[in-house]
């Protein structure tokens, strides 16, 4: 993803966190220096369940967009002459993705070949639409906890 340019967020941070993951004793001696503070979550717990699912699925979806980000143009770059449709079904069989939604992204790339971010399919974007507030809200409040 790097080398070729493209926004994997979804692998880099996972990268990152395992690094920081691996600096244990400073991470414990680091925690020391800082007074631990609760940040009251207001609202119902029904309310926050919505909005972390609504969360996730628009989540879902942009790590799904920046994955086949890399895909188009690793392709492009290699001279693989992908199929974009076909690639998310190969995931259906054989492999831990195995998720519904390879079939939506199937259809999308179906319908538009060269759909060159996956947010930008009506289907996704209307769920990317309808998510919105409630992501903002998940991610601000994060933040705000720390």
């Amino acid at each position: 993803a790097l080398d070729l340019g493209i926004p994997l967020t979804l692998i880099s941070e996972a990268v990152f966190a395992r690094c920081v993951s691996s600096f244990k004793e400073q991470r414990v001696q680091t925690g020391k220096l800082f007074a631990r503070t609760a940040t009251p979550v207001e609202g119902g717990k029904q309310e926050w369940v919505e909005a972390l699912r609504q969360a996730l699925l628009a989540s879902k979806i942009i790590s799904y967009a920046q994955g086949f980000m890399l895909i188009r143009e690793a392709g492009e770059s290699y001279g693989w002459g992908l199929d974009y449709g076909n690639t998310a079904l190969l995931w259906r069989e054989g492999c831990i993705i195995r998720s519904a939604f390879l079939g939506n992204i199937r259809d999308a790339y179906e319908a538009n070949p060269d759909l060159v971010f996956l947010g930008a399919d009506p289907y996704f974007k209307n769920i990317l639409e309808n998510c919105l507030s409630a992501w903002r809200k998940v991610v601000a409040k994060a933040v705000e906890c720390g």
